[in-house]
């Protein structure tokens, strides 16, 4: 018995819509140029209102002061002044992308996916991250560097005399504070453990003591405020009724992250001086430093 094969057409999907199509002529590329126009003309603006610090030709031999990194590096390089380098250059920037590679598997909701400010609340979460994590660095910022304890005393006159000097800042703590000698060499191990210093001369090595008032300024008490308060600020918001689910959560996480790698940025671009001290912006100035020698930090 013979049977008869008939041939169907493949199934194509249905064109869009002529409304629905974007032509790269003229909607995309007149919108390029028109923001590349007024890139320029605010490029142009710039120059004439800002007098640029610019310098002699570039010396290997003389470091300027201050020496920074190039723009996106300056928020690790402003890291850099509050904790320990390896954390603030290494750890935490690896950590910080991991954990941004895990976002899509901690959020597995498809529904909204992709959608902006897709759930109830989310307008509200952003604003108030956003905020707090822009606020919140400027204050840490200027704590570490002395300038709350400069505020207080010469604009308010309010003192504490020595009582409270080691809350000026963070390092404060290590220097102020009465640290018994033996807390500054604790023996990790129980037994003797030996271990080259890798100099040649055949000594043990430091490493295996632990200087606890500088593990708990460089390590200790950055490594709690990165983790503490955003997980305060979340919970605070979850008891609020504005976080529901996992989505809220990681939208408040990185509101709040972007604005301190914003605040972070812009402090090291604009408030940091000389030797690297905080100071306002029409404060900068850029002077040679001593030749072969590079600046403090």
């Amino acid at each position: 018995m013979a049977t008869a094969v008939v041939a169907r057409p493949v199934a194509r999907p249905q064109a869009r819509a002529r409304d629905e199509e974007v032509l790269v002529w003229p909607d995309l590329v007149f919108i390029e140029f028109i923001a590349a126009l007024v890139f320029t003309i605010t490029l142009f603006f710039l120059s004439v209102v800002v007098n640029a610090p610019l310098l002699d030709q570039a010396n290997a031999d003389v470091t300027p002061n201050p020496s920074k990194a190039p723009w996106y590096l300056l928020n690790l390089q402003e890291l850099l002044l509050h904790m320990n380098a390896a954390m603030a250059g290494i750890i935490i920037p690896t950590v910080w992308l991991i954990i941004m590679g895990a976002f899509p598997y901690f959020d597995r909701d498809t529904e909204g996916q992709g959608a902006w400010f897709n759930t109830e609340g989310a307008v509200k979460i952003t604003i108030v991250a956003g905020a707090i994590g822009f606020f919140g660095t400027w204050l840490l910022i200027l704590w570490d560097s002395g300038k709350i304890a400069f505020f207080l005393n010469d604009w308010f006159g309010i003192t504490g005399g020595d009582t409270f000097r080691f809350l000026e800042n963070v390092r404060s703590m290590q220097s102020q504070l009465p640290w018994p000698e033996w807390s500054k060499s604790i023996t990790y191990l129980p037994f003797n453990l030996r271990l080259l210093d890798g100099t040649g001369s055949g000594g043990p090595t430091t490493f295996q003591h632990l200087d606890f008032p500088g593990w708990l300024v460089e390590q200790a008490i950055p490594i709690a405020v990165l983790v503490g308060l955003p997980t305060l600020m979340i919970y605070g918001m979850w008891r609020a009724g504005w976080v529901m689910n996992r989505r809220d959560a990681l939208l408040a996480l990185f509101s709040g992250f972007v604005a301190a790698y914003g605040v972070l940025t812009l402090t090291g671009t604009a408030f940091r001086g000389q030797g690297q001290e905080l100071v306002f912006p029409w404060e900068l100035k850029v002077s040679e430093g001593i030749p072969g020698q590079e600046p403090g930090h």
